[in-house]
């Protein structure tokens, strides 16, 4: 994506403290408090910039799943089908941290987060709980595939975010310096 350099200096004043008013941004900045307003109203309308929270949670597991759909089924069958599925909003809420659509080989799939308080409950909650819903919204058949990784302890997010390096209460650590942020 291609931002202006007042964007760009937005952008990564929101990345060192997403909290950050519009007038403490102008002040970090130098970018005038309304352009800041202006730009930062447009970056969200336009979705360029997203916010949430993350919890911390240290005693929990995550496992990596890939999850191969048979060749022809496509993203937009999968995702009609998630937009149709109740458990969406039920357990797969509770169970899965992350997912995203996938290719593995040509054939789509998914990638799955999903995390628990130990290695046994997530393959419980993945094959007795997550597992029997998918094959219900998408065909008994539909998937050829899966493979899972156990995922240890995170070193980077959203290329800017290192939590035991340049992290402190939820933010960027104050001697973080603008011109190495994203």
């Amino acid at each position: 994506m291609e931002f202006d350099e007042q964007e760009r200096l937005i952008i990564q004043a929101l990345i060192k403290n997403p909290r950050m008013s519009d007038n403490q941004i102008g002040k970090l900045t130098k970018v005038p408090i309304r352009t800041v307003s202006r730009k930062r109203k447009k970056l969200e309308q336009n979705e360029d910039i997203n916010y949430f929270v993350s919890i911390n949670r240290k005693s929990i597991v995550r496992h990596l799943y890939t999850i191969k759909f048979k060749m022809g089924t496509t993203k937009q069958k999968l995702m009609n089908e998630i937009k149709n599925e109740s458990a969406v909003k039920t357990i797969f809420t509770k169970l899965i941290y992350e997912s995203h659509f996938a290719e593995i080989n040509g054939h789509t799939s998914i990638i799955m987060f999903v995390e628990g308080e130990s290695d046994n409950i997530i393959s419980e909650n993945f094959n007795g709980k997550i597992l029997p819903q998918m094959l219900k919204n998408h065909g008994a058949d539909s998937i050829i595939e899966i493979n899972t990784i156990r995922l240890d302890n995170t070193i980077r997010l959203f290329h800017n975010y290192l939590p035991s390096i340049n992290m402190k209460n939820g933010k960027l650590k104050r001697n973080h310096l603008l011109d190495s942020i994203y």
